[in-house]
């Protein structure tokens, strides 16, 4: 296994102290990185283990903070922050732009390769940094098929790759094509992966607290969408090395 350094990372977003995992790989030189966002419950040890598993690829990766260090187990809670958030594309862009800087910050970050993956709320973070006009290698979310304001999805200049299960009550059929519409409409170079029978959040371990109707476990599918997500960045990332 490849040694790699982890940290914590304190920054300002959303009038929140944000507190995000930075994982370094080996080595002092300037690598790819990855911006790293978690479901609407939060930053929570899931999206460590896998910015670790991505610095052990050779990423620098840093999962975000959506609450201010807080992980919210209760669902109505969570939907209480979240909701507000996903109405408004600004909010999120600003949660982003606070992340990706403090990526940059990292001396070990190579700024002109940098892709943005997130699940659920943290997804569509990643997709409203591509509707910025973010420069971004590739964008990946999980679950977050959320479409944006008219014409903004045109200053997307990376491919999208985007994951859903079949099953999901929290992102149908409607979502996925409204979502697919506009990335096309756009003329954004982008994927859409359907994975047979899997419910919203099916990437997620299980929990040991209450989670909203929906939500389950598909471990075959975790595995191949984490597999889809690596081909999506050594396709954008590192294929030119």
């Amino acid at each position: 296994m490849t040694t790699i350094t982890t940290r914590t990372v304190e920054y300002l977003a959303d009038g929140l102290t944000m507190i995000g995992h930075l994982a370094l790989p080996a080595g002092v030189d300037r690598r790819p990185s990855v911006l790293l966002g978690p479901e609407g419950t939060g930053l929570s040890d899931v999206e460590r283990r896998r910015a670790d598993a991505l610095a052990e690829l050779g990423y620098v990766a840093l999962a975000f903070d959506l609450h201010g260090g807080r992980y919210l187990d209760d669902p109505e809670e969570m939907l209480a922050r979240c909701m507000p958030l996903l109405a408004d594309p600004d909010r999120m862009r600003d949660i982003g732009h606070a992340a990706l800087d403090t990526l940059r910050a990292e001396p070990r970050t190579d700024p002109a390769r940098i892709a943005a993956v997130g699940y659920g709320t943290g997804g569509a973070i990643a997709l409203e940094l591509g509707r910025a006009g973010v420069d971004l290698r590739a964008i990946g979310t999980v679950n977050g098929l959320i479409t944006g304001r008219p014409g903004e999805a045109a200053r997307i200049r990376c491919p999208v790759w985007a994951g859903v299960g079949s099953e999901d009550p929290i992102m149908p059929p409607a979502q996925r094509e409204a979502f697919t519409a506009e990335m096309q409409a756009a003329g954004v170079d982008w994927r859409l992966v359907v994975y047979g029978g899997a419910l919203h959040a099916f990437h997620h371990p299980p929990v040991d607290h209450t989670t909203l109707p929906g939500v389950g476990y598909h471990p075959q599918h975790a595995q191949r969408a984490w597999h889809d997500v690596v081909d999506l960045l050594t396709e954008c990332l590192t294929s030119a090395e």
